[in-house]
């Protein structure tokens, strides 16, 4: 299925922790254009996390039945037996409902799916402070173990390399002056009027 020429997509990244997921959430409440693209995971829900809602959970083997079938638009094994990607079908779900997709998803499967969209996404990276307040946002949450953390941490540092690829990077120092900004570039992409 070749899914370019379609409608607009928004991509949101950022290191986990960086706060692309509030941000991600206050833009789906307050732009009803907009409609949250829902990952494929591997990994068991976290706290209220609901399945079909939060992510489609789904058992390796499954998910690995799905990559070969080409049923994703991106995928990636983030960590150690965890894959996450984004299915075609819920991008062709969102599009058939009038919206544009707002992707929460990782820096690698984001700069994928850049590559296939080129003009018609728009990709931000959203820049913690620094990796310390980094560091305890994740240990904020409480639900990751120590080891956890250290390796999110890593990977962090990494993925901060990578903020040149983006067509904007949003530093996510104070939530509301992040959402603000991040808000006037996709009305901008979209020419929504404020």
């Amino acid at each position: 299925m070749n899914m370019t020429g379609k409608g607009k997509i928004i991509l949101i990244t950022a290191p986990s922790g960086a706060g692309k997921t509030s941000i991600t959430h206050y833009l789906l409440n307050n732009y009803s254009q907009l409609c949250f693209s829902i990952s494929a995971a591997t990994r068991l829900p976290r706290g209220e996390e609901k399945d079909g809602l939060d992510y489609y959970f789904m058992s390796q083997e499954d998910f690995e039945d799905k990559i070969n079938d080409n049923a994703f638009i991106e995928w990636e094994m983030v960590y150690e037996g965890k894959y996450y990607g984004t299915l075609k079908s819920e991008i062709e779900r969102i599009w058939a409902a009038g919206k544009v997709p707002i992707l929460d998803i990782d820096v690698k499967g984001a700069i994928h799916v850049k590559s296939q969209f080129k003009d018609n996404c728009l990709s931000l990276f959203i820049e913690p402070p620094s990796i310390d307040v980094l560091k305890k946002r994740l240990e904020g949450r409480g639900t990751d173990s120590a080891e956890n953390i250290a390796t999110r941490v890593s990977k962090a540092a990494y993925e901060l390399s990578f903020s040149h690829h983006f067509d904007n990077c949003i530093l996510n120092e104070e939530l509301t002056k992040a959402c603000a900004e991040t808000e006037q570039v996709i009305c901008k992409f979209l020419d929504i009027k404020k």
